[in-house]
């Protein structure tokens, strides 16, 4: 079975923000935002830090597109915020840092190691409907990309707002899109 197209799974979880605390996360305040949901292994690990950073680095774009950043993890809400208090690679990250201690939403997401009680990198979009648009997970020693994943947002944001065309390999804002038909057939 395949997650393509399904929709955001109900949860409501606690989480860290800088500059609020602890606030409560609901997928139901979610309706209607461009949504990506960052899995991770672990707070205080060594990849990780790497790839919250470069998401912090790269945040105000994704605000721009209309895109809300939730970062993911089994730790709990008070373990993100201790991490961002003891580390300043941490500190600078803006948007909210999810706490799923007891791992619900990385088994309905298939992301959740069972033997280690943590999460695979998964990277899950979800469209103003909460359909999934875009899904990718990595063995945990492989670390992300915002800027290409800032990439695939533009275009399946794209796509939602025109239907018609599809983008083609390494397409990026402002590139030619194909207008699939008959006549494109044997011809690319």
């Amino acid at each position: 079975m395949t997650l393509m197209n399904a929709p955001m799974p109900s949860f409501k979880l606690q989480a860290y923000r800088k500059g609020e605390g602890f606030v409560t996360v609901n997928s139901e305040d979610l309706k209607g935002k461009w949504v990506v949901l960052f899995f991770y292994p672990a707070d205080f690990t060594f990849v990780c830090p790497t790839e919250l950073s470069d998401m912090a680095d790269n945040y105000e774009e994704f605000k721009k597109m209309g895109v809300e950043i939730i970062s993911v993890s089994t730790d709990t809400h008070f373990v993100h915020k201790a991490w961002a208090d003891a580390t300043e690679t941490i500190d600078k990250i803006q948007y909210t840092m999810m706490a799923d201690p007891v791992g619900d939403l990385c088994r309905e997401l298939g992301v959740m190691i069972e033997e280690e009680g943590i999460a695979y990198r998964g990277t899950f979009v979800f469209n103003p409907e909460g359909r999934l648009k875009i899904v990718e997970v990595h063995d945990n020693g492989i670390g992300r990309d915002a800027q290409e994943l800032l990439r695939k947002v533009k275009a399946a944001q794209f796509i939602h707002t025109h239907p018609d065309a599809v983008c083609p390999a390494k397409w990026k804002e402002g590139d030619e899109v194909l207008k699939p038909s008959i006549d494109l057939v044997g011809k690319i």
